[in-house]
């Protein structure tokens, strides 16, 4: 196992690393921006470096910054939390060429996997079944045009490097792919500082379920699957575990899948298969998230297992110690993002101090956060300022578990996306486990 591990992130992620080392005995080392100086990450980490400005390129996105740290406290390894540098082949070929391990996938997992259109054609050869699209990355606008007609239509252009509903359009008829495609290629090359898009077959109403994968280079296990159909403009807001649609049958048929997929790149840690399931039942392969996602409590929660250390235990070399088999998915967890964001004017960012902190407490509560009273959100990085995780023996208690934390939990001085939340549990079609990804379109409607 490691001596000390250096964090290369910040806010509730950060946090979460450094609790799970020190449960492992294991020393953290924290780099933070000019902005992040009063963070929780800084107080509790071993050792603390300010390592630039605020903006992230000047801090969190700089890797000779980064790795110099790393060198000077004399850190086994880096974590890469989420986010950032999390899911850059680059950086991680970096850190193991100055003998440092990256704790996350080998960087030529993360170059195919990271390449949307390449994890198509690989997921593809492995025999996981993928949504018709084009084959490999698209070169122009002419080529978009006649490749949108063997798809049909509707259809979906989106970025090779793309996330976050950046570099993606939906597109209804030919006449339309020629702008939708230049506007997304821009946005794309803006926004990732690569343009090239990739096109596929557009399903409506469909569930977005992800399985979590880990895995020791040698095989790999699947530890359920999340519902994360609950997004707004392709940004998740709530997720829960396990799915409200999910069959014995259909879990082993997409487990199976998302193990296969993982198995195929010889995958190592912790990651995510994401998946589209269509209202017949038929589910195709998305992409793959080559990290620990925002959303890990909620498997926690139902399998019992810390992610964060069988995550490091995986990276020091250590073998998988079970097997899918093994593993018993027990009640219902839900997770709902707390974000400093104004759900009335747009969901716009609200950074600010915080007033009054106040978290819930309770029987099957948790709060993963890095605010308190008196802290100052910077306008720098995500707004997410907290993650509350509620969990019940079945999906109504932890829903109504959820619908009194959220009713407890005080934060003024900001905006929050709390009320939206308690508006959002309370629909009928939510509590009766019927939606898709369009669930907040027509809700908002």
């Amino acid at each position: 196992m490691f001596n000390k591990i250096l964090i290369a992130n910040r806010g509730e992620i950060a946090l979460r690393i450094i609790r799970a080392c020190k449960e492992l005995d294991i020393e953290t080392v924290i780099v933070y921006s000019e902005a992040d100086a009063d963070t929780l990450a800084v107080r509790f980490a071993d050792e603390a470096l300010c390592i630039g400005a605020s903006k992230s390129s000047e801090s969190y996105l700089s890797m000779p910054r980064i790795v110099s740290a790393a060198e000077i406290t004399n850190a086994d390894a880096i974590h890469p939390g989420y986010g950032f540098l999390a899911e850059n082949a680059e950086f991680a070929e970096v850190i193991e060429s100055c003998g440092l391990t990256f704790i996350g996938p080998k960087p030529e997992t993360i170059r195919v996997m990271g390449d949307k259109a390449l994890a198509r054609e690989t997921m593809r050869g492995a025999g996981v079944p993928v949504i018709p699209g084009s084959e490999g990355s698209v070169e122009s606008a002419l080529d978009a045009q006649k490749i949108a007609k063997d798809i049909g239509f509707p259809l979906l252009l989106k970025a090779v490097s793309g996330g976050g509903g950046r570099g993606l359009r939906i597109v209804e008829s030919i006449d339309q792919v020629e702008s939708a495609f230049t506007s997304a290629s821009r946005e794309a090359d803006l926004a990732f500082g690569d343009g090239r898009m990739y096109m596929e077959r557009y399903l409506r109403s469909p569930r977005h379920i992800e399985f979590q994968i880990a895995g020791d280079a040698k095989r790999c296990i699947h530890i359920g699957e999340r519902e994360c159909s609950i997004q707004r403009r392709h940004q998740k807001l709530l997720e829960e575990s396990p799915s409200p649609i999910m069959s014995p049958e259909l879990r082993n048929a997409m487990g199976e899948a998302a193990i296969k997929g993982a198995e195929s790149v010889d995958y190592l840690g912790l990651g995510t298969m994401e998946f589209l399931l269509d209202p017949k039942g038929e589910f195709f392969f998305i992409e793959m998230n080559t990290r620990v996602q925002v959303e890990h409590p909620v498997t926690e929660c139902v399998s019992g297992i810390d992610l964060i250390k069988l995550q490091l235990r995986l990276a020091a070399g250590e073998d998988l110690y079970l097997d899918t088999d093994d593993i018993a998915l027990t009640g219902h967890a839900i997770e709902c993002r707390i974000n400093a964001e104004d759900p009335d004017t747009g969901f716009t960012p609200c950074p600010g101090t915080v007033e009054v902190f106040h978290p819930p407490g309770g029987p099957g509560i948790r709060i993963d956060s890095h605010i308190y009273a008196g802290y100052r959100i910077p306008p720098h990085y995500d707004s997410l300022i907290a993650k509350l995780i509620s969990y019940g023996e079945s999906r109504d208690e932890a829903r109504r578990r959820m619908l009194r934390a959220l009713d407890e939990f005080i934060i003024e001085g900001v905006k929050t996306t709390i009320p939206y939340h308690q508006r959002l549990l309370q629909n009928e079609s939510f509590k009766a486990g019927e939606f898709s990804t369009d669930f907040i379109r027509t809700m908002e409607q």
